[in-house]
């Protein structure tokens, strides 16, 4: 019922920058939260950013403090990730991720690949 698709992913060198977009099919005021996770090969997914819908407060992985910034759109249902200064280490499958006090709804994902 509830879809989210991601975008904006694709090949970057170190350094460079990527804007990831989250387009909801409801109301984003229907979460409590969204946020951005990041699987790497051979690792767990782990939360990158994280934006509450009541206030607005945020929360950023120390990997990624001063990086990547995490915005909202309401009128458009849309959530965002820019991401600056990327590192290869910041290659992975981005997902975005909404939670609401009926479950978690994930997105497809999107591929970021960042090269020395």
């Amino acid at each position: 019922q509830v879809q989210l698709v991601e975008s904006g992913g694709g090949l970057v060198q170190a350094g460079g920058s990527l804007r990831l977009s989250c387009a909801v099919s409801r109301s984003i005021f229907r979460f409590y939260a969204m946020g951005w996770y990041r699987q790497a090969p051979g690792k767990q997914r782990e939360l990158v950013a994280n934006i509450a819908t009541s206030g607005g407060s945020t929360y950023y992985a120390d990997s990624v403090k001063g990086r990547f910034t995490i915005s909202r759109d309401n009128p458009k249902n849309t959530v965002y990730l820019q991401m600056n200064s990327l590192k290869p280490e910041d290659t992975a499958v981005y997902y975005c991720n909404a939670k609401s006090t009926d479950g978690t709804y994930w997105g497809q994902g999107t591929q970021v690949t960042v090269s020395s």
